[in-house]
């Protein structure tokens, strides 16, 4: 059953329970009046001839009609060899109407029509807001769902048409105009914009849009308009597929199901039995059969493990939503389960915790120069450059916001750096062979720390006079300081797993403040380095999925960062969407989260059984207390909203 079938079948049952209790509850009303136990206790006396019969009546269609579902339930859990709640119900009501239709016709004795009927009302309410919740769990996914736009503008030969969305191609262009949403995963090829991802990956800030970028199906298009090519559709796409996946994860079975659905059969057969015990105790004690069929019903009602069957799967449909909101897509629910007893934490370097890309670490100064003069000045010659060095030069000025200057007689030198004319003054970038070669004089000493971090030096010179001096590596993520902060002071260690040699990795790890790290690994060693690693502790890998893939899979939980649409990775148990390794965090606490919601579910829906079940064998009769089997179907029925609520009170990341 796929996921908009699943929610059509839970409105079905919703809309059968809601037209049931309300027919079955208008009924109960002249059932009532015309009780002699009702009439007793109020003080009033309305008898007729044949009035037994007209409740025999009422009571049987409402035993036939509202008690439909439950005799449903029955039969399909006998299917399954796994008989619980609805087989519980089917007895208590069937054996209540049983006798008391055999003493309408003749058997000695009372019957307790009203007692039935009320039981029944109560039941279909309970089930009536079961139903309620159960949809409310999945409604964030559904919210999901509706993102996705029906109508896109396609280019044909120059001429726009509005299509309907399941008509796209791959390869289709789309036009996507100011405040529209995008039709489908696709790239841009004209156009700048800022986009709205909020609503399906998390991120809260606008999304800077430009050509040859990325675009994702339901995000909320800013002030330019864009030219799409239509890169996937229909279940290909991005949200399509976190939809299905977060789906199968709603469905799984998790180690805490498996505890509860143990529990569940434990208490079907302890109802059972304490209900047989129960009518046979009271027969022997006080001969009277009715008042022993009374109490074993309350007993069979009472004991439903209604609340235990929704006690794991509503903190499951719920908490697996919510991560999807945020960019967490849990793929393996026993993983995710595991995630709160992890003691470390080991990440991959590049591109996880550093951004993979050059960027400038330090500035030295060395002659009349400040740092910034010395990055515009090298900036200036280097922006005309295309190695990977000149980039990071060039994009650490544009984030402190230093204008470049013109640059006359610009000049690459292979292999040694760049040169050219600025403000009438010769200027040049060049590698340490090049000031070596040339014996240029300059402080080695302000440059030596560096180098023992291993990061690329270049010299910035003004003639023959070395006047500055620039290392740049691969740039910490702002973002990682904050995770390894939060997951440190969740109690876990923090490692770093990296190819880099042990002088870089050496540096990032006093900078972040990790408490070990694997320097010079090869890819195909990292599992290896896994299995040490978890000799002493429980651990996550947090890597991108590709090159650390033998290594996700072989620590407990395997957590791919920075997927970005790619969500088909097969190796990671958990999928962060953004490249922010806070997420990692995020996930652990919100797996901490939703195992102590489970923990109290559990609680509540097995603990009151504790004090229910010897109130509805009649344990305080001595004292003249009886629990009425109606009130005791609202003692049921009141665990299982309150089971409801707890699960819908967790919150996200």
């Amino acid at each position: 059953m796929n996921m908009d079938e699943k929610n059509n079948h839970h409105k079905k049952m919703l809309k059968e329970f809601k037209i049931k209790f309300i027919v079955s509850l208008i009924l109960t009303v002249p059932i009532l009046i015309f009780s002699p136990t009702i009439q007793s206790w109020i003080g009033y006396e309305l008898k007729f001839i044949g009035y037994e019969y007209v409740l025999f009546v009422l009571a049987s269609i409402v035993y036939f009609y509202g008690g439909m579902p439950f005799f449903k339930g029955m039969v399909d859990e006998f299917r399954e060899k796994s008989p619980g709640m609805m087989t519980l119900i089917t007895v208590a009501i069937s054996v209540a109407y049983v006798y008391s239709s055999a003493v309408i016709f003749g058997l000695e004795g009372r019957f307790f029509f009203w007692e039935l009927v009320t039981l029944i009302d109560i039941m279909l309410l309970g089930h009536w807001i079961e139903m309620r919740s159960v949809i409310g769990a999945s409604r964030a996914l559904e919210e999901l769902v509706k993102i996705m736009p029906t109508e896109a503008h396609r280019k044909i030969n120059g001429e726009i048409e509005d299509i309907s969305v399941e008509e796209l191609n791959v390869d289709d262009i789309v036009l996507v105009k100011p405040g529209e949403k995008i039709p489908t995963d696709g790239t841009v090829i004209e156009g700048e914009t800022s986009v709205n991802e909020s609503m399906i990956t998390g991120e809260s800030k606008p999304v800077h849009k430009a050509k040859g970028d990325e675009v994702i199906g339901g995000a909320i298009n800013g002030e330019g308009s864009l030219t799409v090519r239509v890169e996937k559709t229909g279940e290909d796409t991005y949200l399509n597929q976190v939809v299905q996946m977060v789906s199968e994860a709603q469905e799984s079975e998790s180690k805490s199901q498996d505890i509860a659905n143990k529990a569940a059969l434990l208490l079907t057969i302890i109802s059972i039995s304490v209900g047989i015990l129960t009518f046979f105790i009271w027969v022997f004690i006080n001969s009277d059969i009715s008042f022993a069929i009374e109490r074993t019903a309350t007993v069979m009602v009472i004991t439903c493990p209604h609340a235990l069957g929704l006690a794991i799967p509503l903190v499951i449909a719920r908490s697996t939503a919510l991560a999807a909101q945020s960019g967490l897509l849990i793929r393996e629910r026993k993983a995710f389960e595991k995630a709160r007893d992890l003691e470390a934490v080991v990440f991959d370097k590049t591109g996880t915790l550093t951004l993979g890309e050059f960027g400038v670490t330090d500035i030295i100064e060395m002659k009349n120069y400040n740092k910034d003069e010395i990055l515009q000045f090298a900036a200036t010659l280097e922006n005309n450059s295309e190695h990977p060095i000149a980039t990071g030069i060039v994009k650490s000025a544009k984030e402190k916001d230093i204008d470049q200057k013109k640059v006359k007689e610009f000049e690459s030198i292979p292999g040694k750096g760049v040169k050219g004319i600025i403000d009438q003054k010769e200027f040049m970038v060049v590698s340490p062979n090049y000031v070596k070669e040339n014996n240029l004089e300059f402080d080695e000493a302000k440059i030596s720390k560096f180098k023992e971090e291993a990061k690329t030096i270049v010299f910035l010179l003004q003639g023959k006079d070395v006047i500055g001096a620039l290392a740049l590596a691969d740039i910490i993520r702002e973002e990682s300081k904050d995770a390894i902060k939060r997951l440190k002071k969740m109690g876990l260690k923090c490692m770093m797993l990296t190819g880099d040699n042990k002088y870089v990795a050496s540096w990032v790890a006093d900078e972040l403040g990790l408490d070990d790290y694997i320097a010079e690994v090869l890819p195909d060693e990292k599992a290896d380095e896994i299995k040490k690693v978890k000799k002493n502790y429980k651990i996550a890998m947090v890597g991108d999925g590709v090159n650390d893939a033998p290594a996700l899979v072989t620590a407990d939980v395997g957590i791919a960062i920075g997927a970005g649409t790619d969500v088909a990775i097969e190796s990671a148990d958990i999928i962060l969407v953004k490249n922010d390794p806070r997420n990692v965090a995020d996930i652990l606490e919100l797996s901490k989260s939703t195992y102590s919601k489970m923990k109290q579910n559990l609680i509540w829906a097995t603990g009151y059984n504790a004090i229910a079940i010897p109130l509805a064998v009649g344990i305080l009769y001595p004292l003249g207390f009886i629990l009425p089997p109606a009130i005791g179907a609202i003692i049921m029925s009141l665990s299982t909203v309150i089971v409801a609520i707890n699960a819908r009170l967790l919150k996200g990341v």
